[in-house]
């Protein structure tokens, strides 16, 4: 350890950042919350309403309340495929194949950026969950040699003198520990979460892919 830096310097600073990821593991946690239940009640009512609607035209006419959610950026996102596909098939590079993998292909683009919307900010809780005992290891290490230094000092090693600043060093391990549990658990559920709404909308897919191939049918 350099000579320059002060023990107690190092240990304040580890347990400052142990405070950050403290208060970044909360905010996510809200945050994802209100993400994951913000997104599923948008789905459901965008789900419903959806298949009331007479055609695919239509689903740009609901208002804005409920074309909400990744279910709604989906079907816009292939209804909007379909609307260029009309105007520009055999025209351009983009609308070249067979229309059927080209939609699918368009709506397979538009779920990855759902997925990727809904892991932000779980690699954060993971790395988090998996760095915060260490962190406050390191912080209880410099601690104890922190202690060691003031008894030898002291000349003493008496159970009051050695038992009060070892005690204290622990103090970072069991900090780094609470942080890392509810990053850790909090990772788990959200990541539950995602594979549920991650299935949902493979269903919607499938399901807009067996509706627009109808109503290409019912035209040509």
């Amino acid at each position: 350890m350099p000579i320059h830096i002060a023990p107690e310097f190092i240990i304040d600073a580890t347990l400052y950042t142990l405070l950050v990821f403290s208060v970044t593991t909360w905010t996510l946690i809200f945050f994802k919350i209100w993400q994951f239940f913000n997104n599923s009640r948008s789905n459901e009512r965008f789900e419903s309403a959806f298949w009331k609607l007479p055609d695919l035209k239509q689903v740009k006419t609901l208002p804005p309340e409920l074309a909400k959610g990744s279910q709604a950026r989906l079907a816009y996102e292939g209804l909007t495929w379909l609307e260029e596909h009309q105007l520009s098939a055999g025209k351009t590079l983009k609308h070249c194949g067979d229309p059927t993998e080209l939609l699918e292909q368009t709506l397979r683009v538009q779920l990855q950026q759902e997925q990727h919307t809904m892991e932000s900010g779980l690699t954060l809780l993971a790395s988090i969950g998996s760095t915060a005992p260490f962190v406050g290891l390191f912080g209880t290490v410099l601690g104890i040699m922190n202690a060691m230094h003031d008894i030898t000092e002291s000349g003493s090693t008496s159970l009051d003198v050695v038992a009060g600043p070892i005690g204290d060093a622990l103090v970072a391990t069991a900090i780094g520990i609470a942080v890392a549990v509810p990053a850790v658990l909090a990772y788990n559920f959200f990541l539950r979460r995602m594979k549920v709404q991650r299935t949902r909308l493979e269903n919607f897919v499938a399901s807009f892919l067996s509706v627009a191939l109808d109503t290409k049918k019912e035209q040509a």
